[in-house]
């Protein structure tokens, strides 16, 4: 009876515990998340614990962040044993961590140059900076009336928050109350080949375009249209911007999504899982771009830190050929599973990155609730459930999880 007393007082008081820390939380930090009943305090593989010893199935991975899961031995070591000899130190500098990722990075994807900073949204705002220099470079000469500076994005996507990125960012529904928006961005209606043409001779330097639409919905772009559009873009010397933050470093079961569609981008952007939990952002660019930027037009304090710079190159090791074919494997599974189920209306998406259409009727955050109640931790994106794992979830913690994933689905 006195084990049974002390665990029951332990269980109490991680109880108190757990609740004095989401009311600080409520109380002293900006509210702006919806954030679920959930106090997260280890993890290990692909598995979470929270702060009263319950054990999790991350089917989120921080939005694909976590891409090698937790507790990686080599990334904890190179991210360590970085921040032993040397944790930070100017841009005005160099530093080997950075040129070694530079490199890799470069080789793996044939780009030319990388400009380093810390979040995808940064990636993506230096990737609009660097659009329009490289038009107004070419194009502006003494013209007043210079107006080759637009970007074209397509409806439905998610570019970031701060105010360059939601101005290129086609949904309306993040665009409510920081008004005055960014002039000179459009939006075309996706897999429209017409609409986005018509959007392009508007005086546009650059489409950017996700080829799967992640906050969107999960929603792939037609291989078809990508190809013609790009072709178009080619032809009209108007710059091609990726933006990979979701579905770039293996994600999809490929090291960049674009190589799905058989193209090449004149610029991508990456962010997310490149770092494996450390921020990081990329802007990756072609011969066209890759000398647009000189002294002085860009830069980032924090961008290539020698942290971030270190555990991305170990997470760039992990995610080799052999991770790459079983993320294909896993994503079969998956998409076999629940397309079965009587609730399911579709699986979209690519690799270790898809979406859940539900039937009329059925609303995705409980669905989400009920999951996180027996020990799996999905995520949304309207009314989909939206699964991005560690990309190094084992098949028994796969298994499990589809299993509870199909038990609360239905």
């Amino acid at each position: 009876m006195a084990g049974k007393k002390t665990i029951n007082n332990k269980s109490n008081e991680k109880s108190k515990l757990k609740k004095y820390y989401i009311n600080n939380s409520k109380k002293y930090t900006a509210d702006t998340y919806a954030r679920f009943d959930l106090l997260l305090e280890s993890g290990k593989g692909a598995k979470l614990k929270d702060i009263e010893g319950k054990e999790y199935i991350d089917l989120g991975s921080g939005i694909g962040v976590n891409s090698i899961g937790y507790g990686n031995k080599n990334y904890i070591n190179a991210a360590a044993n970085q921040l032993k000899t040397l944790q930070h130190t100017s841009n005005l500098y160099y530093t080997k961590p950075y040129i070694d990722l530079a490199k890799k990075l470069c080789t793996i994807t044939k780009y030319d140059k990388v400009f380093f900073c810390n979040s995808g949204t940064e990636a993506n705002e230096a990737a609009i900076k660097c659009a329009r220099k490289y038009s107004f470079n070419k194009y502006a000469d003494n013209n007043k009336d210079y107006k080759r500076y637009k970007i074209v994005t397509l409806k439905n996507s998610f570019h970031g928050r701060t105010l360059a990125a939601l101005s290129a960012t086609g949904q309306e529904i993040f665009h409510n109350f920081f008004f005055p928006f960014l002039e000179g961005f459009s939006f075309a209606e996706a897999n429209n080949y017409n609409d986005t043409v018509e959007k392009l001779k508007d005086n546009a330097c650059a489409l950017m375009i996700e080829f799967i639409q992640g906050e969107g919905g999960v929603i792939p772009l037609d291989k078809e249209y990508v190809q013609k559009i790009k072709k178009y873009c080619e032809e009209n010397d108007i710059l091609f911007i990726a933006d990979e933050v979701q579905t770039g470093a293996g994600r999809t079961g490929k090291f960049l999504c674009s190589e799905h569609f058989e193209i090449k981008a004149d610029i991508t952007t990456l962010a997310k899982g490149l770092g494996g939990g450390i921020p990081i952002g990329a802007m990756l660019m072609n011969k066209k771009c890759s000398c647009v930027f000189v002294n002085g037009d860009h830069g980032s304090t924090f961008g290539a830190n020698p942290i971030a710079a270190a555990a991305a190159l170990e997470v760039l090791n992990i995610i080799n050929k052999d991770l790459l074919k079983e993320i294909n494997k896993k994503s079969k599974y998956i998409k076999n599973k629940l397309i079965k189920l009587s609730n399911v209306e579709s699986v979209d998406g690519i690799g270790l990155m898809l979406g859940i259409g539900l039937k009329e009727g059925l609303n995705a955050r409980e669905i989400a609730e009920k999951c996180i109640s027996k020990g799996v931790i999905p995520l949304t994106a309207k009314n989909k459930i939206r699964l991005l794992p560690p990309l190094t979830i084992t098949d028994k913690e796969l298994e499990k999880a589809v299993s509870i994933l199909c038990e609360c689905i239905g």
